[in-house]
């Protein structure tokens, strides 16, 4: 896999909204995070843009994201969040033009999508993380969430243990090997499609926003007769945002289905929908230990 070059102060990075338009007051305070941390931030062109025509729609999204990896001067691209849409425009996307322009791109929810087809068509890292306009907002921001951007400018590799979050192992080992996956509707809606997420030899990170109990275990079983776990090293569960008695019931089920896999499975970590909301890279190699629980990444930036 390509890494990209890490970030550094005064780089350029661009925002920009494939997913769907951004809340501008959210945008203008995230935008400013950034600013703080050193980068010099342009928007796309069409991140608050609606428009009623879907082709012409996905047309405006994809010229944003061309331009923002064609810039020579851009060294980083943030989504402003999530949304809807994003399977359409990836087999639109030039990922040879990507492949010889490699960037950080980082995003998550909706942007799954993207990330497991720019790692499939154009072996570049990616980065689920939390996005400029929903998360880095003034309401909603942490500043555990705004430090694990920090990690873009850093070659070290990350550790993310039980002084992060309380993780609790599910089903227990070792396994290592690539970190992939993302949000668990996006994973089984790229199911038989090129753009599917390649667990093979992997460990995998799944986490879900609003889902009911029995379309999570639905989706797990979809995955399962599709053979995505039957190579897997290991699970990282990442949050599964639900209202509490739902929480309670996706809890069980989550339970239910890892506990007499063959592989560790580790649950609780801070990732997705969710504040804090920690990024981390896709594609570089990870360790999954549950005796403590840790996860131990690579450094997705050279």
């Amino acid at each position: 896999m390509i890494k990209p070059r890490a970030l550094k102060k005064g780089d350029q990075v661009a925002i920009i909204a494939p997913a769907g338009p951004a809340n501008k007051q959210q945008l203008v305070q995230g935008k400013r995070v950034l600013e703080e941390m050193g980068l010099d931030v342009v928007l796309g062109r069409h991140v608050f843009d609606v428009e009623e025509d879907v082709y012409t729609l996905d047309q405006m999204r994809l010229s944003d994201l061309h331009e923002a990896f064609r810039n020579p001067a851009i060294r980083g691209i943030f989504c402003a969040n999530g949304g809807f849409g994003t399977a359409r425009i990836a087999p639109k996307i030039d990922y040879e033009m990507i492949k010889r322009n490699p960037k950080i791109f980082w995003g998550y929810s909706d942007i799954t999508y993207l990330l497991n087809a720019i790692q499939n068509f154009s072996d570049l890292v990616t980065f689920h993380g939390p996005m400029v306009a929903s998360d880095l907002n003034d309401e909603e921001r942490t500043a555990q969430t705004e430090s694990s951007i920090l990690s873009l400018f850093s070659c070290e590799p990350l550790t993310y243990d039980s002084r992060t979050s309380p993780l609790n192992p599910i089903s227990y080992g070792t396994g290592e090997g690539r970190l992939v996956g993302g949000n668990l509707t996006l994973l089984t809606n790229g199911l038989g499609t090129p753009y599917q997420v390649n667990t093979d030899g992997a460990i995998l990170l799944i986490e879900e926003v609003q889902e009911p109990s029995f379309k999570v275990h639905l989706m797990l079983t979809h995955l399962q007769q599709a053979g995505v776990f039957d190579t897997v090293k290991g699970v990282v569960i990442g949050h599964f945002q639900a209202d509490p008695d739902e929480h309670k019931k996706i809890k069980i089920v989550l339970q239910d289905f890892f506990t007499r896999v063959s592989f560790p499975v580790v649950e609780n970590f801070q990732i997705g929908h969710c504040q804090p909301n920690y990024g981390v890279p896709l594609g570089v190699n990870a360790r999954l230990t549950t005796s403590p629980p840790c996860l131990e990444i690579d450094s997705g930036v050279r």
